[in-house]
């Protein structure tokens, strides 16, 4: 029973962790998640500081991470009840199960502090970001990884987002958590009034320096013209979205939409084809492509491909003048990283995807470093979906493949399965991050939001009203370069900081305690 008191305390503190990934918190105003995160992240040192076991660290850890992960993905609930067909209690349950089990990552973490802590300000500080670090990496990591509302992307808005060309969104989360540790030790500790004043006065400097001398830096240039584009939302409700009755009208908006745009480039979003080519009406398949063909503009279209004897991919196809001679007609993106349970099923559970009244299976994987599309002289790297939230993963883009580095990041995704706000909101946090670390423009054609194109600093240029349907034009321009992130996450992933991270634990804990 002790441990739930310890448990109660994180999970309040876990509360204010939360709110940093709502949306609500941003209509406040943009720096409203970069306070509620450092007020979290500040009560939750202070709660490790004060218990005196390692399991009651991991009880605070725990409720910490199981209330943060709740707040950040509840949004799961909705694709589990309304659209999956579970009763409420067992789509809930669910998902507080998932965020419990995710959370144990944490829990460790925070035991492994409170088990190897110096009683020292700063190798204590250093000691924690580090294995704050090595909990979120894990996350991202294990069981192909579920790294949604890492404490990274709270920070989008803040003066730390400079870094995110230099150390991506888990490096920027360890920084964040150092400072917000040594500040609190500090007062915690006994130290003099001096080392006080100075800690402070660094932390204001470095807050001052990411901003004025750190986010001006520039890896990229100007390459090529730029792009006119033109991204589609359909607004297609996901209980019709499969439905043969009612996917004729969306079908015929997609394919208006996507002959009569205009430009260099147009994008459909994630399975707007929701059909394989060869189940479409006869010739429509031919007719769609046909104008791409001919010359002047290209597509990118969100379709199914593949076969019962070959498997099925979640796919994007590029279709111009160039891709005539390809094979079908179309240079094809094979999604990379799938959703466990919406596009493979992990092993052992089989019985629970039978329990819900979804369309999903197991589709096959396509190559991680695949080729980016050309289309006048830029060259557009698709992802879809999910796949946006392994930085690690897009890097590989960028090193080592046969075609030259993506110039425009491209995302197609459906998100009608999750709510009308939520998980919108985040994912444009996720995208939006994406293109810092990499100093790209990215263009998002999505079913339901947020449909818009963000320039290569992360900031939204054009976009579309969330959950209406429309078409969005508008001019994007390329860049060429690498960023620090891009050049170590290309080749080695996220094992560069995750060895940074052992190597300052095995510092710290050889270090006498005080």
């Amino acid at each position: 029973m002790k441990g739930l008191r310890w448990l109660g305390a994180g999970a309040a503190a876990g509360v204010l962790q939360a709110l940093a990934f709502s949306p609500e918190m941003t209509r406040l105003t943009p720096s409203a998640p970069f306070v509620a995160t450092l007020l979290a992240l500040g009560a939750l040192v202070l709660l490790l500081h004060s218990v005196e076991r390692p399991s009651q660290g991991a009880w605070a850890g725990w409720g910490f991470g199981t209330v943060w992960l709740v707040g950040g993905t509840g949004w799961m609930y909705v694709s589990l009840h309304r659209f999956g067909g579970l009763p409420s209690w067992l789509a809930g349950g669910s998902v507080l199960l998932l965020c419990a089990a995710l959370s144990l990552y944490l829990a460790l973490a925070c035991a492994a502090w409170v088990r190897w802590r110096r009683r020292r300000w700063l190798p204590d500080a250093v000691l924690l970001g580090a294995l704050w670090l090595l909990a979120e990496a894990a996350r991202a990591l294990i069981f192909t990884g579920f790294p949604w509302a890492a404490s990274g992307y709270a920070l989008v808005d803040s003066p730390l987002v400079a870094l995110a060309p230099w150390l991506g969104v888990y490096g920027m989360g360890q920084v964040l958590i150092t400072v917000v540790a040594a500040v609190v030790l500090v007062f915690s500790y006994q130290v003099s009034v001096r080392t006080r004043a100075g800690l402070l006065a660094g932390t204001v400097a470095l807050l001052w320096a990411a901003q004025a001398w750190l986010a001006p830096v520039s890896f990229v240039r100007a390459h090529g013209r730029p792009l006119d584009v033109t991204l589609l939302q359909g607004n297609v409700p996901q209980s019709e979205k499969f439905e043969p009755q009612h996917q004729g009208e969306a079908l015929l908006w997609h394919a208006k939409q996507l002959v009569a745009a205009k430009g260099d480039l147009v994008v459909a979003p994630e399975t707007a084809i929701p059909l394989l080519p060869s189940d479409l009406p006869p010739d429509f398949w031919a007719a769609l492509l046909k104008p791409f063909h001919q010359g002047g503009r290209s597509a990118l279209i969100g379709v199914p491909l593949g076969s019962f004897e070959h498997g099925y991919t979640n796919s994007v196809i590029g279709v111009s003048k160039d891709t005539r001679g390809l094979e079908g007609g179309y240079y094809r993106y094979n999604k990379h990283h799938l959703v466990p349970f919406g596009e493979f099923i992990p092993w052992g559970f089989r019985w629970f995807v039978d329990m819900m009244n979804m369309p999903l299976g197991d589709f096959t994987r396509g190559p991680r470093n695949a080729p980016s599309f050309e289309v006048a002289g830029q060259w557009v790297a698709p992802n879809i979906c999910y796949e946006d939230l392994f930085g690690e993963e897009l890097a590989a883009r960028f090193v080592g493949v046969l075609s030259p580095a993506p110039t425009i990041l491209a995302n197609v995704s459906n998100l009608a399965w999750f709510g009308e706000e939520v998980a919108i909101h985040q994912h444009l946090q996720i995208a939006r991050l994406r293109s810092l670390e990499f100093q790209r423009p990215t263009i998002r054609s999505t079913n339901t939001g947020a449909t818009v194109v963000i320039d290569h600093l992360g900031v939204v240029t054009d976009a579309l009203t969330t959950n209406t349907e429309g078409v969005l034009r508008a001019q994007v321009q390329g860049t060429s370069g690498l960023t620090p992130f891009a050049r170590w996450a290309g080749p080695w992933g996220l094992w560069p900081l995750i060895g940074l991270a052992v190597a300052l634990v095995l510092a710290v804990i050889r270090r006498p305690a005080s």
